[in-house]
């Protein structure tokens, strides 16, 4: 019923939040001399806070028509190349000179954590300039038919064999956030089923593969909560008139009001500076809101399946550590991959995924070689930074783009035995970042950069990282002791850390 009573008082609020609007555009009438005084200028504001406190926010665009190649602006074209009733996979197509070298293809998979997939713009944004992105588009449960049957855990992860084999050979997968245990768990089939199509490298950013290290607050409620708590007071059926009308479902406005209690206080002041930005005319800080919440506001269901499958195996049983997790009866072994580089990535101050159980990820892969896995923490960084924002553009995305072009040779993913390469050996050096990741509350300025070990077979970390991120604009014909520091990045606005 807490459905119907959510989309019940929705519907009577829509008078109310026309009636706001009319208002609003009342007294923003350049006409109206009343739109230019302080009363004026408070009534809009304060109407246009209550329609968009009160509005459904609907899917986002990419909005990414261009990107820059090589120097150059090319046109940008969303393309569905893959789709199933969940899903569909689109490739954003840059419009390349022919002849021109084909740039290494990356799968990114999206979190099904309650936001879609535009989430992760910033990161398509970052990524397009030297690859071919492919990003997984999740459909909202509410607008899947029951006809269209379920989808759980399993499924998901069949879905990204299924996109893989898609994509064919010498594909790269990054997951973010959630999607880093069914990733690593598809990856481990893969490889050991000798599957052709496994990827050459794999990028977990901020995924809790072992949540029992440095548990956060959400890691600690599930614990103390058991599944049925969960089907009890969380699944709920789609209400009429949606296409997905009887599903049962985890509403996305539930996992909105999860997100945004564990930072209530910096949500209620971005609304009190966005009143004070209005009235005071400051048009690209008022812009700089809308987009942020138009985008996080926009939230979708996930099916009850999944949902409750994900809390069960990953927050409650660790079952993907512990050796215990099943994909339809079958054993999910990590050790079984070889062959596939690694690359996690995590946030100093994620409060969502905490430090270290990304990480985890080398434990549990305990059979690729050295030579073929890394992790980095970025410093000053909470869970959003750690795939967007200034200090992903300057200093992950570049290591992502290393990582990958490193091992994007054949032989670099086949040999079981190669020498690291010469190349991968040098240090990027990139300059702290003084810009603040976070639009709410604004982080510190960055501190130096940290580059932790990868953790070994035995659960101890190694001496020393022996992939590092490669400086390629440095010239071929340098003496081995010559070191060279690029020029200082200049970060672009920053995104919102929350």
């Amino acid at each position: 019923m807490f459905y119907q009573l959510f989309e019940m008082n929705h519907a009577a609020l829509g008078p109310w939040r026309a009636a706001a609007d009319v208002t609003r555009l009342y007294f923003k009438n350049p006409l109206n001399p009343l739109a230019h005084t302080h009363y004026g200028k408070s009534i809009a504001a304060a109407c246009e806070v209550f329609e968009r406190s009160t509005r459904r926010y609907g899917k986002p665009e990419f909005g990414l028509p261009t990107s820059l190649v090589g120097g150059a602006r090319v046109a940008v074209a969303e393309r569905i190349v893959w789709e199933k009733p969940f899903a569909r996979l689109i490739h954003f197509e840059r419009d390349l000179p022919a002849g021109r070298r084909p740039d290494p293809k990356i799968l990114l998979v999206a979190p099904m954590s309650g936001h879609y997939a535009t989430l992760l713009r910033g990161t398509v944004e970052a990524l397009m300039p030297r690859h071919e992105v492919y990003i997984t588009d999740w459909i909202d449960a509410r607008m899947v038919p029951l006809t269209a049957g379920g989808f759980d855990l399993d499924d998901y992860v069949d879905y990204v064999i299924d996109m893989l084999h898609h994509l064919g050979e010498d594909t790269h997968v990054i997951a973010v956030c959630q999607p880093s245990v069914p990733v690593l768990a598809a990856v481990a089939l893969m490889e050991e089923a000798n599957d052709r199509c496994a990827p050459r490298s794999m990028i977990l950013m901020g995924g809790p593969v072992d949540t029992r290290i440095s548990p956060t607050a959400v890691n600690k409620l599930v614990v103390h909560k058991d599944l049925d708590w969960f089907r009890r007071n969380v699944i709920m059926q789609v209400p009429f008139p949606h296409p997905g009308f009887m599903r049962a479902v985890y509403p996305g406005f539930l996992q909105l009001s999860g997100f945004m209690s564990m930072n209530l206080d910096r949500h209620l002041n971005a609304q009190r500076e966005f009143y004070g930005h209005l009235i005071e005319g400051d048009g690209d800080s008022a812009e700089k809101h809308r987009d942020f919440y138009d985008e996080y506001l926009a939230v979708m269901d996930l099916s009850a399946e999944f949902y409750l499958q994900t809390v069960d195996t990953v927050f409650i049983r660790h079952s993907l550590p512990l050796g215990e997790m099943l994909h339809r009866g079958r054993k999910v072994d990590p050790s079984a991959i070889h062959t596939t580089a690694l690359l996690t990535v995590e946030g100093e101050l994620d409060d969502i995924t905490g430090k270290g159980q990304t990480q985890a990820a080398h434990r549990l892969c305990a059979n690729i070689p050295d030579v073929r896995r890394a992790d980095y923490v970025q410093p000053q960084v909470g869970h959003y930074g750690v795939f967007n924002g200034s200090r992903f553009r300057a200093e992950i995305a570049p290591r992502i783009a290393d990582f990958v072009m490193t091992f994007n040779r054949r032989d670099a993913r086949l040999s079981e035995t190669a020498a690291p390469v010469q190349a991968a050996l040098k240090a990027k050096e990139l300059e702290p970042e003084a810009e603040a990741d976070s639009a709410i509350a604004g982080a510190p300025a960055a501190a130096g950069l940290e580059t932790r070990p990868a953790v070994s077979a035995a659960a101890a970390p190694v001496q020393s990282a022996p992939w590092q991120p490669t400086d390629r604009t440095a010239e071929p014909a340098k003496p081995a002791t010559a070191r060279r520091k690029p020029a200082p990045r200049k970060a672009k606005p920053a995104g919102v850390d929350v």
